[in-house]
């Protein structure tokens, strides 16, 4: 899938936050600057966010309150896998996760999940890849794409 702008780009994702639901899990890969946070905002967006949400980068974990809890996660920086950060008690809460960098920490993620991995096509282009795992996230996937 391909998006021409970041207005686009944040359309798309308002769209897929709008969809979702309590123990989803978005995965987000790509370079530094591909458009990872702002694919976030746009979630939050659909969720109901009102808060501006940027990179947790610092704080691994952000939180935010919206239709349903939003729980930012930037995990570059994770020497450790995560394994203490009680990772699965949001992957498996009563809010929305989304794991920028979740390569990191591949081992602690659901078995289920959606995976978007965005890259630069030039200044404003970008193509996401979404890649669906478990019956959940290919109907989800199916939908955003309609």
């Amino acid at each position: 899938m391909k998006t021409n702008s970041p207005e686009e780009t944040t359309s798309l994702a308002e769209k897929l936050g709008q969809l979702l639901k309590a123990g989803d899990v978005i995965t987000l890969e790509g370079d530094l600057g591909a458009g990872k946070t702002s694919f976030t905002k746009g979630l939050a967006k659909g969720l109901g966010v009102k808060r501006v949400v940027n990179s947790p980068t610092f704080t691994i974990i952000k939180e935010y309150k919206g239709r349903l809890p939003l729980y930012h996660m930037d995990v570059y920086r994770m020497e450790d896998g995560g394994e203490d950060l009680g990772l699965e008690e949001y992957f498996y809460g009563e809010g929305v996760s989304v794991v920028e960098w979740a390569s990191m920490i591949a081992e602690q993620l659901p078995d289920e999940r959606l995976e978007i991995t965005l890259r630069h096509l030039g200044e404003d282009k970008r193509e996401l890849k979404i890649t669906a795992i478990g019956n959940r996230y290919i109907d989800l996937s199916k939908e955003l794409q309609t």
